[in-house]
């Protein structure tokens, strides 16, 4: 199975007084970066939401929002501090004795002044929210799952299709590359005869010439290599359940395409071998970048 790391998937649970969100977003990364963004409440939560979500994912930056709201409206409570009071209430008083001044503060004024009045969250027996909060982020999960899914299909099919490319290319290449010697050792004759035509030709230096040249020119080995590579991607794609995903083998190999591909550039001295290395650099540059959103 082909997992994109771009992907979204959101849930709504009702658990007793409770309706809880959970959101959970992704977008590429090499390696697991996984924020989570849990309600002040509800912190010593996090390490079991954390350690759920890491059984769905293994890689990319991944972003939870998880809210939690009672339908009650008993989700803060305010809180009267009269010992602040009391000390604002006697504050004025002496004021208005120093100053020979009428103390005129009315209620309304008092509960104004700083933490006269304070918010406080509702205390929360989590072992009674958790297994709510947990079943919204399981769902979740599913659903960013199956988003993934649907994105890695498109990206192995993609993949295939550029994979079916790099094979023609190969095969050109193999194709082609006994011809090259051929027209070499034509137009190598043709040359001798050209610049003295009354001078027997050495077979055997002719021979050895063309060996030289065609052991420079070889890309058999590469083409084996490049062959062996798409085949292991095409492996990967087919069957891949790697339990680290197949991202990071994919680009691995990827690379290795890229290498054998510059070496068969650089031996190459045909005009269509050297365009279809060119083509096969394009091809392979496209596979890695689509490689880079596969988990």
């Amino acid at each position: 199975m082909v997992l994109s790391m771009t992907g979204f998937g959101r849930s709504e649970v009702s658990h007793g007084a409770y309706h809880i969100t959970a959101e959970i977003r992704s977008v590429n990364n090499r390696y697991l970066d996984l924020n989570i963004k849990l309600p002040r409440k509800l912190g010593a939560a996090e390490a079991e939401v954390r350690s759920l979500i890491k059984r769905y994912v293994r890689r990319g930056k991944t972003d939870v929002y998880i809210t939690c709201v009672n339908e009650e409206g008993g989700d803060a409570r305010v809180r009267y501090n009269r010992v602040i009071a009391e000390e604002y209430l006697r504050s004025l008083q002496q004021m208005s004795q120093d100053f020979g001044m009428e103390n005129d503060v009315r209620l309304a004024t008092l509960a104004r002044f700083p933490d006269v009045f304070t918010m406080e969250d509702e205390t929360v027996d989590e072992n009674e929210i958790v297994p709510g909060v947990l079943q919204a982020v399981e769902q979740a999960c599913r659903q960013f799952t199956e988003a993934r899914e649907r994105e890695g299909g498109f990206l192995r099919t993609d993949l295939l299709d550029k994979l079916g490319l790099l094979e023609e290319s190969v095969s050109f290449i193999r194709d082609r590359s006994p011809m090259i010697v051929e027209e070499y050792k034509k137009n190598l004759r043709a040359r001798i005869a050209d610049l003295a035509s009354d001078v027997q030709i050495d077979e055997a230096r002719l021979t050895t010439e063309i060996t030289i040249f065609a052991d420079k020119i070889c890309v058999d080995e590469e083409l084996v290599r490049l062959g062996s590579h798409i085949a292991q991607v095409r492996d990967a794609l087919d069957h891949g359940d790697d339990k680290d995903g197949i991202g990071r083998r994919l680009d691995f190999i990827a690379q290795e395409m890229n290498r054998e591909a510059n070496t068969i550039l650089s031996k190459s001295t045909d005009k269509e071998i050297a365009d279809c290395g060119i083509g096969l650099k394009t091809t392979i540059e496209k596979i890695r970048e689509q490689i880079q959103n596969i988990e």
